[in-house]
């Protein structure tokens, strides 16, 4: 058996579909985990829901920031963007069963000693609390105050992680590091509004997989959601979204025993967003 890491596909199912059989992906035999951001500024949102449900047990699809969006425009808990890409998949007789099907998928995962997420892992947290603090927020999903729960995700604060946080605060910590973190200070501050790369930290700040001490480092950590970052191939890191929707490539890394042995294999995609857009 294979395991495929793919980075944030943004609604481009045609690319998705050239870099599946790039790479001969097997439903029978091989295993696709999907970083977030399945959906969104790309041509066909709908197509890649319904790739990737179908798939089943042989993928897990990662929420990243835009599949939560979905999710809170469809349940009237967000007003649509101008620039989004999400009409055909709402207004598709499917949607009820592809966005049931969205709302069960993983806020985390944990495979081959390879811890994924959608963006990044606050330094404090080890692997074992970032699978299960995620699990809080997949119960939530999952649930029957899943509106509720929409309605009070957005917001930056807090800005930093305590155990002592309760409620809507303490699930939207664990979102907004999971989906949205890029930087934040060795005392997990966490910062949203720089999004270029690594080297554009502000004063104070570390890319969050830099940090002195991250408990995390002892395990492979693979996101995607950083595209000025990136392809990064570390012996903890595994960097994935190298900018399909923005002219760049989709890109599956194929796991190996070592760094060494990880496979990376991409394919051009068109430009379908232009950046700043």
């Amino acid at each position: 058996m294979a395991m495929y890491l793919i980075g944030d596909v943004q609604g481009c199912d045609e690319a998705l579909q050239r870099l599946l059989d790039k790479i001969g992906f097997s439903a029978s035999r091989d295993r696709l985990v999907v970083l977030g951001d399945l959906v969104n500024r790309g041509p066909n949102s709908l197509a890649v829901l319904r790739r990737l449900m179908a798939l089943g047990d042989a993928a897990c699809s990662l929420l990243g920031n835009h599949d939560l969006h979905l999710l809170a425009v469809a349940h009237r808990r967000r007003t649509r963007h101008h620039h989004d890409t999400l009409d055909d998949l709402l207004d598709a007789p499917d949607a009820p069963a592809l966005l049931d099907w969205l709302r069960h998928q993983r806020m985390a995962c944990f495979e081959q000693g390879c811890l994924m997420v959608h963006a990044g892992v606050l330094p404090s947290w080890t692997a074992a609390q970032t699978m299960a603090l995620a699990g809080e927020v997949e119960a939530v999903l999952r649930g029957p105050h899943l509106a509720d729960f929409l309605h009070h995700m957005y917001g930056n604060q807090p800005a930093q992680w305590s155990e002592a946080l309760s409620g809507h605060a303490r699930l939207r910590v664990i979102v907004n590091a999971l989906t949205r973190l890029r930087f934040c200070s060795a005392e997990g501050v966490m910062e949203f509004e720089s999004k270029e790369g690594a080297g554009s930290a502000p004063p104070g700040y570390w890319p969050w997989f830099d940090v002195p001490g991250r408990r995390t480092a002892e395990v492979t950590v693979a996101f995607g959601h950083w595209s000025t970052l990136g392809w990064l191939n570390r012996p903890d890191l595994i960097s994935l979204d190298t900018g399909c929707v923005w002219g760049g490539c989709l890109s599956a890394c194929r796991l190996g025993a070592t760094p060494a042995e990880r496979e990376l294999i991409q394919v051009k995609c068109p430009q379908t967003r232009k950046p700043g857009a």
